[in-house]
C-alpha cells in the first residue's frame, strides 16, 4: 500500500538524520511517532534544498516547487514524492494547519543569502519560522485541550532555536551567517569579523553568556508546556526538552574552557549531549511512564 511505503520511508529517514528528534520520537505511541516521522520528513526536505549544492536561484525554484507541491498534497495529490502521503495523512489526522508549514520554508528561503538580524526581533521572526512552526506543528501530534499549550510551544521552538544558534555560531559565521544579534554584539563590543576569525576573548565570553542566558529564559518559560500535552506524549516533550537543555549546558561549560584569543574555526568542537547521555534520558523517561500509567505523578522539572 503507497500510504505504507511511505510511512516506511519517513520513519528509515527519521532514523538517520533526526538526531536529537529521534530520542523524543522513540517514546511516542505508534501513531503520534509515526505521524512526527512524516512531518520531520517533510521539513527535512526543505532543509536539505537550502543546505544543498544548487545555485541560489536554483533553490528558490526548487523551494517555490515545494509551497506548491504542499498544497497539491494538501488536496491528495502527491505525484511522485515518497514523503508525501504520509504527511498528508499525518496533518489530516491531528490537524495541523497548513500556515505552519508555509512560514516554515519561508523560514527556510531566508538562509538562503547570508545575512545578518540587527536586533533581537528581528530575529524572533527567523526564530519562529523556522523553529516555533515545528513547535505547533509538534503540539498538534502531542495533543493538547488547554489554549495556554500553544504560546508555550512558541517560546520552546524559540528556545530550541536560541540553542542552535549558539551551538553552530562559529560554523555558521565562516560562511556568511550571523545570526547572533548586531546589536548584542556592539554590545559587549565584539564584531562579526572577530566572530567570524573565531576569536575567543573576554568580550565574545559575555556576549556568549548574555545568549545563553536568554535560551534558558525561554526554557524556562516554556516549561509548563509538558504538563499541558496529553499525558502519553509527556515523556517524549520531557526528553526532547532536556536533550536541548543539555546542549545549551555543553556550550556553557565550554566557556569555562578558557580558549584565548584565536583558535582556527577547523579546532571548534560542537557542543553536543553524548548518546550514552541521551540513553539515560530515554531510560528515565520510560520510568516516568510507567509512573504516570500506574497513576503516579511524575516531576517534569528539566535540569536548568
Amino acid at each position: 500500500m503507497a500510504l505504507d511505503r511511505s510511512y516506511r520511508h519517513c520513519r528509515q529517514l527519521a532514523r538517520a538524520r533526526a538526531r536529537n528528534f529521534y530520542y523524543g520520537f522513540w517514546l511516542l505511541p505508534k501513531p503520534r511517532r509515526n505521524a512526527f516521522c512524516a512531518v520531520y520528513a517533510f521539513m527535512r526536505y526543505s532543509d536539505d534544498v537550502a543546505d544543498g549544492e544548487a545555485s541560489t536561484a536554483e533553490k528558490i525554484a526548487m523551494l517555490r516547487e515545494w509551497h506548491e507541491a504542499l498544497d497539491r498534497a494538501l488536496q491528495g495529490n502527491y505525484g511522485d514524492s515518497p514523503i508525501l502521503p504520509a504527511f498528508h495523512d499525518a496533518v489530516r489526522r491531528y490537524q495541523i494547519p497548513a500556515e505552519y508549514f508555509h512560514e516554515l520554508i519561508a523560514g527556510t528561503e531566508m538562509d538562503l543569502t547570508p545575512r545578518s538580524y540587527p536586533t533581537f526581533d528581528d530575529l524572533y521572526q527567523y526564530c519562529y519560522r523556522v523553529a516555533s512552526v515545528v513547535g505547533l506543528c509538534s503540539l498538534h501530534m502531542f495533543g493538547f485541550r488547554d489554549p495556554r499549550a500553544k504560546p508555550l510551544a512558541e517560546r520552546c521552538g524559540i528556545a530550541f532555536q536560541l540553542t542552535n544558534i549558539l551551538r553552530d555560531v562559529h560554523e555558521d559565521a565562516a560562511s556568511g551567517r550571523i545570526y547572533l544579534p548586531l546589536e548584542d554584539l556592539d554590545r559587549f563590543g565584539y564584531s562579526a569579523e572577530q566572530l567570524k576569525c573565531g576569536l575567543k576573548n573576554q568580550a565574545y565570553r559575555e556576549l556568549m553568556r548574555f545568549e545563553i542566558t536568554r535560551a534558558r529564559a525561554y526554557y524556562d518559560e516554556a516549561a509548563p508546556l509538558i504538563e499541558l500535552v496529553e499525558p502519553e506524549s509527556r515523556p517524549a516533550l520531557w526528553t526532547l526538552i532536556s536533550i536541548y537543555r543539555g546542549v545549551l549546558r555543553a556550550i556553557e561549560q565550554r566557556l569555562g574552557d578558557r580558549e584565548t584569543e584565536r583558535t582556527p574555526l577547523a579546532r571548534h568542537r560542537t557542543a553536543a549531549v553524548s548518546n550514552m547521555e541521551k540513553a539515560a534520558l530515554v531510560m528515565r523517561a520510560v520510568l516516568m511512564r510507567l509512573q504516570l500509567q500506574a497513576g503516579g505523578r511524575p516531576d517534569w522539572r528539566v535540569l536548568a
